[in-house]
């Protein structure tokens, strides 16, 4: 969805509900918006991807002019498996709770040494002893 400021990127949304007054000229979409982890409480941290985003219960209605595209948030296991990620392809591992900044789930598997969440961005490579 179109952002206020030209300069910022676009809005990600689920469309909940669609409607319209009796002429069909005035339609408003009911969203659910998602957060990029900067724009969440805490920010962005090592392990989001570029293309993260997190299901808020933050809604919202907003007239059906401001959509500029449509994409496709997966969840995250189905985003490990693409074979090719779009520009206006996203994934989705957390709910974020905007008023309190707590994620569902509170905690993910951590792998590697470094024991941090999987990051589809970074290349991983397993250890043939320990399968680590």
């Amino acid at each position: 969805m179109r952002p206020a400021e030209r300069s910022k990127p676009q809005y990600v949304a689920r469309i909940e509900r669609i409607e319209a007054d009796a002429r069909g000229g005035n339609v408003k979409v009911h969203v659910r918006w998602y957060y990029r982890p900067e724009e969440s409480i805490g920010g962005r941290r090592q392990f989001h991807g570029s293309k993260e985003v997190f299901l808020s219960d933050h809604y919202d209605v907003q007239s059906a002019d401001t959509i500029e595209a449509k994409c496709m948030v997966h969840s995250f296991k189905s985003y490990t498996k693409l074979d090719a990620v779009g520009n206006d392809d996203f994934f989705c591992r957390f709910e974020y709770n905007s008023a309190t900044g707590a994620f569902n789930p509170d905690r993910v598997a951590v792998y590697c040494k470094c024991e941090m969440p999987y990051n589809p961005d970074d290349l991983m490579v397993q250890c043939e002893g320990c399968s680590d």
